[in-house]
């Protein structure tokens, strides 16, 4: 069985520098960045507030992307042969928040005391705090961002949860609003788990879906009901459960300013279908590790700027991946990591 390989650059651990690093996230930014920073003989110390190393490629992506098996034989390699230390269920924050993934959290960090005690820090953070639409209903019972969603079937999954704890999926009706890659994962692991009926809406087509029309295609030959041109109005429910949602039918306009043309809503096209879930896969926003100013700059979206060496606007404070991208896949998110690694490397040997 072949891990995932986070310090390829080396077989055994280098010559130590004395220099340590500490890196906030065990994701795929924070491990590539890791694997970079031991094979050039760095201490690396890696704070995560799940209870293992692997951030989303554990917790939120299904297995049938990336194998369970393959992600632990990553990091235990960075553990059991280079002396990383991981430091889990441990949440560096500066100042108070709550974001989705915190229920494993059991003690908290303050992120000025880790600036204070090591060479150079990396915020690999991610991208945890979901969008969801404003509409009535939002409050009812059996409505999920598709992140939550995920995170608690993952979470099973990996035996960190109870099932009683997680949705019942089996025989219900599931309605999934999106259509890029968390959508679409969302909509599979909801077959997965026996649902009677998967449905997608989308306010644009499947040609504009960001997870490309073949991800879609193959949804719906495994027969999720592909609902494109709506958009949810509001979600219908009875004894505080969800019974209904109510989409809007619309059509295609001029581009907006992503490019895309911008869905217009056709008046008296309301329609409702019964469901029994409905799962909001519309974005994310990246969660830096400061809920107030902790002097680094980020732009509208939330993201951490960084330069062309990946540091912050603090001198020794690197960022990498979808902290700093946005939500973005893993293959994205590794090379960030590999970049921002090499670059804390040069900055701590004064290059």
């Amino acid at each position: 069985m072949k891990g995932m390989r986070f310090a390829f650059l080396c077989r055994e651990k280098p010559q130590p520098t004395g220099k340590r690093v500490a890196v906030i996230g065990a994701g795929p930014a924070g491990l590539a960045a890791t694997g970079y920073l031991v094979c050039h003989g760095h201490e690396v110390h890696v704070y995560d507030k799940l209870p293992e190393p692997g951030g989303l490629m554990l917790f939120g992506i299904p297995e049938f992307r990336i194998p369970i098996y393959r992600v632990r034989l990553g990091y235990k390699e960075l553990e059991e042969v280079f002396g990383v230390k991981f430091f889990t269920r441990t949440k560096v924050i500066f100042g108070e928040r709550e974001d989705e993934g915190d229920e494993y959290v059991e003690r908290t960090v303050n992120f000025e005391d880790l600036v204070r005690d090591y060479d150079a820090v990396l915020i690999a953070t991610g991208a945890w705090k979901s969008w969801v639409a404003n509409i009535e209903g939002i409050n009812l019972e059996g409505v999920y961002p598709a992140l939550e969603y995920l995170f608690k079937i993952k979470s099973a999954k990996l035996g960190y949860m109870d099932w009683t704890e997680i949705p019942p999926i089996e025989g219900k009706r599931v309605m999934v609003i999106g259509a890029g890659h968390t959508a679409v994962d969302a909509a599979m692991e909801s077959l997965l788990l026996g649902a009677d009926t998967v449905y997608m809406s989308y306010r644009r087509t499947i040609r504009e879906a960001p997870a490309g029309a073949y991800e879609i295609n193959l949804l719906k030959s495994k027969g999720v009901k592909w609902l494109e041109l709506t958009i949810p109005v509001k979600i219908i429910g009875e004894d505080g459960k969800v019974r209904a949602i109510e989409l809007q039918k619309c059509k295609l306009g001029e581009p907006d300013e992503t490019g895309r043309r911008k869905p217009i809503p056709i008046d008296g096209s309301n329609f409702q279908v019964e469901v029994d879930y409905v799962v909001f896969a519309i974005g994310q926003t990246p969660t830096p590790p400061f809920a107030e100013d902790a002097g680094i700059a980020v732009d509208k979206k939330g993201r951490i700027v960084v330069d062309s060496r990946h540091m912050t606007s603090r001198e020794g404070v690197f960022a990498a991946g979808d902290v700093v991208l946005g939500p973005s896949k893993v293959g994205r998110a590794v090379k960030d990591g590999l970049y921002a690694g090499e670059s804390i490397h040069n900055w701590l040997m004064g290059r």
